[in-house]
């Protein structure tokens, strides 16, 4: 009998990619941005054509979400992102000052390791792909176990379109044995410059175990705030809309909502005239107790489950129509499901005297996962909006416009990505909208333009102590050897 080890498999595997993929990306290092833009703009238009059936399939593989709506995120990266990568030089001279005589130049970082998450893997791994080849970085993949095979096919056609432009073999792949012994393998490769890890948690403590840089989207939790001078009417449609796309699957969409309360009672009824069902205390403690599992995990199978589904899972019913299940809370606590991430379309209602107070709840949710990359306020007092963007610890502060659609930059003008950095006490060496501008490091070129004797006449004018201290007598007879002493010296004292 032959017995197969997958994790020798896939470790074999992990070192020949990771290998491989250096060897590549010594050669597209060599590439202008001129043809990476070539080779960026074909893989984009190939997986376009595709983005409806890998949606289908994704949605189908994974059971989360709806398909629908993960068709609108492929074309959404297919399509917009490439007209904003257009715009970018990564690469080579990306920035050149003539009357300071400086210059900027993009170097590849190197071998980029991905991780994608199931939620969101085709939008996702086409991003990654994209923003890497831009920036002229080989990318090795480690496909989700649970969209191994959608995120595999997205690959194949990526890789096909680029290697038929020139993209070196190999700066494109993935594992296709995948365990988590061949992941590791993977980041902890010689070869590996940075590993970007997209909403797969459970790799984290690995991952920054590797002692790589680590971009990390995680988990959000992040609140939405409605103050009273808000329109309350498009503040409670830009939620719903926002939590309930792909079923509340995106770790950016509102995980609770706060409330002034001297227009509580208004929203409340907003809510449920647009499709929110405010659960009872007891139907709310019966949800909550399926959300996490023994161990503190999360439940896989309540993710991107409708709200009607989610009511049926935990023994109540709401009518077909319901769009949201709302919870009303107080309390932010680590044994309160609620007040922690859930990738449904489930809602925490707090309500609170004033924005001071909200303020401070907000700070709660965002620091009790620690990873809380972006919040949402609903308000025309510019004075309160910038008290939020100001004392906030997250990646991103989204004004009057929906999560989902706002952090991506679809609603508004941030990078549009598919990796959202966390805040300051989250994970990771960025808070950005990750572009190719992350995957680069900037090397500085200055040009001569003051000699060493102007310099020492610059800062050293009436310094008569430094020059009584030196070998020579007067400042006059100074040579060069002098003046670089006093220079160094001087440097030495800033």
């Amino acid at each position: 009998m032959n017995i197969i080890d997958n994790d020798l498999l896939s470790i074999q595997e992990a070192r020949i990619l990771a290998e491989n993929a250096r060897e590549a990306q010594k050669k597209l290092a060599a590439f202008p941005q001129e043809k990476l833009d070539v080779i960026v703009e074909h893989m984009a238009e190939e997986i376009d054509r595709h983005a409806g059936e890998l949606a289908k399939l994704s949605s189908n593989e994974t059971d989360y979400g709806k398909w629908q709506d993960k068709y609108i995120k492929n074309r959404f990266i297919c399509r917009y992102l490439p007209e904003k990568l257009k715009e970018m030089r990564c690469v080579g001279i990306i920035k050149e000052d003539y009357l300071n005589k400086t210059m900027d130049v993009g170097v590849p970082i190197g071998v980029i390791v991905a991780l994608c998450p199931a939620t969101n893997p085709v939008s996702t791994t086409i991003y990654k792909a994209l923003i890497a080849i831009k920036s002229g970085n080989a990318i090795v993949f480690s496909p989700h176990p649970r969209a191994r095979k959608t995120i595999g096919l997205a690959l194949d056609i990526l890789i096909g379109a680029a290697e038929g432009c020139g993209l070196p073999e190999g700066a494109l792949s993935y594992l296709h044995d995948v365990t988590p012994a061949g992941t590791i393998e993977l980041m902890n490769h010689t070869a590996t410059s940075l590993i970007m890890n997209t909403g797969v948690p459970g790799m984290l403590k690995a991952t920054v175990g590797s002692g790589k840089p680590v971009i990390y989207g995680g988990s959000g939790n992040g609140p939405a705030f409605i103050e009273r001078t808000a329109d309350i009417a498009q503040a409670v449609q830009d939620i719903i809309v926002s939590k309930t796309f792909d079923n509340g699957v995106v770790s950016a969409a509102e995980q609770s909502v706060v409330v002034d309360r001297c227009i509580a009672s208004e929203v409340k009824r907003e809510f449920q005239s647009k499709g929110a069902y405010f659960m009872t205390e007891e139907e709310a403690g019966k949800l909550g107790v399926l959300f996490y599992q023994a161990d503190g995990s999360p439940n896989p199978e309540l993710v991107g489950k409708s709200a009607p589904e989610l009511a049926r899972r935990a023994g109540f019913q709401v009518p077909e129509s319901v769009q949201l299940l709302v919870s009303e809370q107080k309390y932010v606590n680590n044994n309160n499901p609620y007040s922690k991430e859930k990738l449904c379309p489930v809602l925490a209602y707090y309500i609170e005297d004033d924005w001071i107070h909200a303020c401070e709840k907000c700070i709660e949710l965002l620091i009790s996962e620690r990873n809380g990359h972006t919040l949402v306020i609903h308000s025309r007092d510019e004075d309160v909006i910038r008290q939020f963007a100001l004392k906030k610890p997250v990646g991103r502060v989204l004004v009057n416009t929906p999560a989902i659609f706002g952090s991506m930059g679809a609603s508004t003008n941030l990078f549009p990505a598919m990796t959202l950095g966390s805040g300051s006490a989250g994970v990771g060496i960025t808070s950005d909208n990750v572009s190719p501008m992350n995957l680069i490091y900037i090397r500085k070129v200055g040009y001569g333009v003051r000699t060493v004797e102007e310099i020492t006449k610059e800062i050293l004018p009436d310094d008569k102590t430094l020059v009584n201290n030196l070998e020579q007598p007067s400042a006059d007879k100074l040579d060069l050897q002098l003046l670089q002493r006093i220079l160094k010296e001087v440097m030495d004292r800033l």
